[in-house]
């Protein structure tokens, strides 16, 4: 590998413990041990996604994931959960390298439990001073998602958010996310400071996928265009918005939502309830079309750089493609200097 890339890859891959400091996206129904066992064993860090997993349910993907790989994974767990803690007592039980907190902000507490239990810990951060605020709570890595990316997503381009927060934050590791899909833009954003990425829609074709060929297949034919956010009935209704190409799950999200807006206005349901009872819509949407097959009535979760995915292949050609055009492309830069 070339020199300066090892020394741009020592940071995020040290860190994870791997050779390369490309991550899994937590994808829920498509991060699972197959595609997570995959990834690691292909150089990178795989990322079992909990989702709405009970605790049972995520110690069982863990053991199945050991089966298959002796590499460092992570898990992604839903703040929102309402086993929250149970899962994080999973975690510290089989031992997993790191805990990714996803749809919200962990408190001190969650962190440091794991910390003291030698677990990593990796959060998302949407602006400077939460970036800050979470390093003060300990956490060790933070992730910085652009508007770009599939499933829920932040309101802002990972293009800002790069300028915005990685100047300010020189202490620990920072990965980025959201609309990657080839090693040039990897580079960049390594020599602007980060220290690895995060890429999920160029995973879900891959050959380890257990996603259904037509969800694979949707994904082939789509351009960047078709990977639309969905909309926000009400803003008193703190639904976190989701990209994804568009289909008729899209129109029934809209009805999901009047109907969750009437039980809050009628007093019928708790904010924090109606908030997951939108996140299983999303779940039970997105299984009908990742495990099921139906695209049209199933939640299509996919970033803008779905137009770069262009066809099936294994975990470790879609990682070594990163390598090699980052490589490519520091060799076209040496010549012009």
């Amino acid at each position: 590998m070339n020199e300066k890339l090892k020394k741009l890859f020592f940071k995020g891959a040290n860190f994870l413990g791997v050779n390369l400091p490309i991550m899994g996206g937590a994808m829920t129904w498509v991060s699972e041990n197959n595609l997570v066992s995959a990834t690691s064993n292909a150089g990178g860090f795989g990322v079992i996604a909990a989702g709405s997993m009970s605790p049972d349910m995520l110690e069982k993907e863990i053991i199945y994931t050991k089966q298959k790989t002796t590499k460092p994974f992570g898990v992604n767990l839903i703040l929102l959960h309402p086993q929250i803690e149970d899962l994080i007592q999973t975690c510290i039980k089989q031992k997993v390298s790191l805990v990714v907190f996803a749809g919200g902000f962990p408190k001190r507490r969650q962190i440091e439990k794991l910390r003291d239990k030698n677990i990593k810990t990796m959060c998302f951060a949407t602006t400077s001073s939460i970036a800050k605020k979470m390093i003060s709570y300990g956490i060790e890595a933070l992730i910085l998602e652009g508007n770009e990316a599939g499933g829920h997503i932040g309101p802002v381009s990972i293009n800002v958010l790069v300028q915005e927060i990685l100047p300010e934050v020189v202490n620990v590791p920072v990965f980025v996310a959201g609309g990657i899909g080839r090693g040039e833009i990897f580079l960049k954003f390594l020599e602007l400071g980060a220290a690895g990425c995060q890429i999920g829609t160029r995973l879900v074709c891959s050959e380890e996928s257990i996603a259904h060929k037509n969800f694979k297949d949707i994904f082939i034919k789509s351009e960047a265009r078709n990977c639309q956010v969905s909309v926000r009935l009400d803003n008193r209704f703190p639904v976190i918005p989701v990209r994804a190409i568009e289909n008729n799950a899209s129109k029934k999200f809209i009805d999901e939502q009047k109907k969750v807006i009437e039980l809050l206005e009628n007093n019928n349901i708790s904010l924090k309830d109606a908030q997951l009872k939108i996140e299983h819509f999303w779940a039970g949407s997105l299984k009908k079309a990742v495990v099921d097959g139906d695209i049209e009535n199933g939640s299509l979760m996919a970033g803008q750089s779905v137009s770069l995915v262009k066809k099936i292949q294994p975990v470790k050609d879609i990682l070594n493609e990163f390598v090699n055009q980052a490589k490519q492309q520091l060799k076209e830069e040496s010549k012009v200097l």
